[in-house]
């Protein structure tokens, strides 16, 4: 589990196949492989560590659903180690579980994101959202975007003060949400 505070902005030095490569620093003290760590909110297992860069593995599956097909080398990634019990929640329950990849409509600070209709059900004014590992406050919602206040401070720390018209980014909804539907959809089957 994440809470969407990112820790340090890494470097994506590139892919060999399915193992994918990051530079970083923080986010590799006390790290070992079997460890995660989330990329753009999708968490990753470090299988393989040194001094200042560590590998992943990506499956098809993953690539599929992240914009990882879109990293190119030299990129910034917002990394984040997953939360200990000791620690305080600053963000969201962040799963890493990536449901979609939005596309950026306008830049920050006031970050609109489109996404796909089927996710957009699960976005409620005030509530949150991870827009690549970032933990959120949406607003200003229609049938297909949303809206996100990206103050200086998270400009300056991840990636979402780089970002531009045009970009992809990873998308996690609320798993509240997601979990509320499943529950209440055989009852709701039942009044229809």
């Amino acid at each position: 589990m994440f809470t969407g505070i990112i820790e340090e902005l890494g470097t994506y030095v590139g892919h060999d196949g399915d193992r994918y490569t990051i530079r970083a620093s923080l986010v590799l003290q006390g790290a070992k492989v079997g460890d995660s760590i989330a990329v753009n909110g999708c968490c990753m297992t470090v299988v393989a560590l040194s001094p200042e860069t560590w590998e992943t593995q990506a499956s098809p599956e993953t690539v599929s659903r992240t914009t990882f097909a879109y990293l190119k080398p030299g990129d910034a990634v917002n990394l984040e180690r997953p939360v200990r019990l000791s620690d305080r929640l600053g963000g969201h329950v962040v799963q890493g579980h990536i449901d979609g990849i939005g596309e950026v409509t306008a830049a920050a600070p006031d970050l609109r994101v489109r996404i796909d209709r089927d996710l957009i059900r699960y976005c409620v004014e005030k509530g949150s959202i991870a827009v690549d590992g970032v933990s959120l406050t949406i607003f200003d919602i229609d049938d297909d975007s949303f809206s996100v206040a990206v103050i200086p401070h998270t400009s300056q720390v991840t990636t979402l003060g780089r970002v531009v018209p045009g970009d992809k980014v990873n998308i996690e909804v609320d798993i509240a949400s997601k979990q509320i539907e499943k529950l209440l959809s055989p009852y709701l089957a039942k009044l229809n």
